[in-house]
């Protein structure tokens, strides 16, 4: 099992925010961003802060990856 985050950078290009922008308006710390941006799994409550910030659902900006698919790409 796998997450990824190419929905939550490919969102903020469309909004034109940076990492650093998002981080700041959510509270999250910057280690937290380090594993986001390594597709690192984060608590929920880093993602709602996100959401909320966004005015977006979990699915806007995360992927979970199955390992069979994980597989199938190597």
């Amino acid at each position: 099992m796998a997450t990824s985050y190419n929905r939550l950078w490919k969102l903020l290009i469309d909004k034109k925010m940076s990492k650093a922008d998002l981080r700041k308006a959510s509270g999250v710390s910057p280690n937290t961003m380090t594993k986001l941006r390594r597709d690192e799994p984060v608590m929920l409550s880093v993602l709602d802060k996100i959401c909320k910030v966004l005015d977006v659902n979990y699915g806007d900006i995360v992927d979970y990856i199955a390992d069979e698919e994980r597989n199938d790409k190597s």
